[in-house]
């Protein structure tokens, strides 16, 4: 029998940051990725402050419970961080805290790309 790591069920059970901002917000970012082979689909936003750090985040992720704690996780490392600081964040540094076994060592890696994604939809609105 295998189990999820403990971390996993509270991010499952009790997930934080759930929900969505506007998306043509200026100070929204919007990362939407997913790995069609396994039915994961992660959306995670940031809201950016005047002082370029993240104010707040949120996520709604369809998958399994190690997607959905990765994204949770994602949520809550990034806010109060500058650009630089959470383009730093890794999928190993994610599945690490969580204690993924291999087999879910995707759901971390979508995190880090949303994460990513999100980042650069914030630049390309800013350059607008």
């Amino acid at each position: 029998v295998r189990f999820y790591h403990e971390k996993v069920v509270d991010h499952y059970n009790n997930p934080r940051n759930v929900g969505s901002f506007d998306a043509s917000d200026p100070s929204v970012g919007t990362g939407l990725v997913g790995a069609p082979a396994c039915g994961d689909v992660m959306k995670l936003q940031i809201r950016v402050g005047d002082d370029g750090k993240i104010v707040d985040s949120c996520f709604k992720t369809f998958g399994c419970g190690s997607a959905i704690a990765s994204s949770s996780v994602a949520s809550e490392w990034i806010k109060g961080k500058g650009m630089d600081e959470v383009s730093k964040i890794t999928n190993n540094d994610i599945a690490k805290h969580l204690s993924l076994p291999p087999v879910k060592l995707h759901c971390s890696m979508l995190a880090e790309d949303a994460i990513k994604a999100a980042i650069k939809d914030y630049d390309a609105k800013r350059k607008k």
